[in-house]
C-alpha cells in the first residue's frame, strides 16, 4: 500500500527552520518492536523520581552512518527528533526498568512514529523509562512526552551549521525562542569528535525547567559542529 504522508499541526505548527519532522511517511506496515528488559549494563533500578530530562536527537547525524530504516529511508526529513522522557533519581543514579512492559499495541506506535521515529525506540523509553513514571501507561507518558517536545521552537539550523559555534550559543538561540526556557536547563551533548548528537532539557517534577546537574553535557564554550546532512 501507498505511504501515508503525516503532517500534523501538533508537530509542524510551533517548528522553525529545519527543527522536527518536515516529512513523516508512514508505510501502511510498521514493524512491530520486540521485548525490551533490564540487562546486566542496564539493570533495574527502582527509586524515587527526582525530575527529568527530555531528550532530543538531532537526526541528521544520527543518520549519518545509517542508510535506509524508517528514520533514515529517503521518504522522510527529520530535524529535532524526541529520544525520550528521562526520570532523574535524587543522586547520581536513575530508576530505570522498574516494571514489566508489555508490547506497545500498533495504536500507539503510530501515534508516535514521527515524534519518536522507530517503533522499537518507542518500546525501549516506555520499557525503560515510562515504566518508572507512577500513575503513567504507555499513552499517558507518549502524550507527555510529545506534549513537551511539540511546543519546543528550534532555531534556523542550517545557518548555525554554516558558522563557528559554541554550545552556549545554541543554548542562547533556543532560549531566544522559547520562553520560561533558561540556558541553565539546557545540556547539549555531542559526538567525540565535536559534531551536535542532541540537546538534553532538564525539568523539575512538575515538568517546569530548572537547572541541569552539573557535569551534564559539553561546556558552554565548548565548539560543536552540526552536521546538516548532504546538501
Amino acid at each position: 500500500m501507498k505511504a501515508a504522508v503525516l503532517a500534523t499541526a501538533a508537530l509542524l505548527a510551533p517548528v522553525s527552520a529545519g527543527a522536527q519532522a518536515l516529512r513523516c511517511a508512514v508505510p501502511s506496515g510498521i514493524d512491530r518492536p520486540r521485548p525490551d528488559r533490564a540487562s546486566p549494563d542496564q539493570p533495574r533500578r527502582v527509586l524515587p523520581v527526582a525530575g527529568y530530562k527530555l531528550a532530543l536527537t538531532w537526526s541528521p547525524q544520527y543518520c549519518r552512518s545509517r542508510e535506509g530504516g524508517f528514520q533514515c529511508g529517503e521518504g522522510n526529513r527529520f530535524g529535532f527528533t524526541l529520544h525520550g522522557l528521562w526520570p532523574d533519581g535524587p543522586g547520581r543514579e536513575w530508576p530505570e526498568y522498574c516494571a514489566p512492559a508489555a508490547l506497545l499495541p500498533d495504536s500507539v506506535v503510530r501515534a508516535n512514529i514521527c515524534a519518536t521515529p522507530s517503533a522499537q525506540l518507542l518500546q525501549h523509553e516506555w520499557a525503560k523509562h515510562g515504566t518508572c513514571m507512577r500513575g503513567y501507561g504507555p499513552v499517558s507518558y507518549f502524550a507527555r512526552a510529545t506534549g513537551l517536545y511539540g511546543k519546543l521552537r528550534y532555531p534556523d539550523m542550517d545557518a548555525l551549521s554554516r558558522r563557528r559555534l559554541k554550545a552556549g550559543r545554541l543554548a542562547a538561540e533556543m532560549v531566544r525562542l522559547n520562553p520560561g526556557l533558561a540556558a541553565e536547563a539546557i545540556a547539549v551533548t555531542t559526538t567525540r569528535d565535536g559534531w551536535l548528537d542532541e540537546i538534553w532539557l532538564c525539568l523539575d517534577r512538575r515538568f517546569r525547567y530548572v537547572r541541569c546537574r552539573p557535569g551534564t553535557g559539553v561546556t558552554p564554550g565548548s565548539d560543536i559542529r552540526i552536521w546538516r546532512g548532504r546538501r
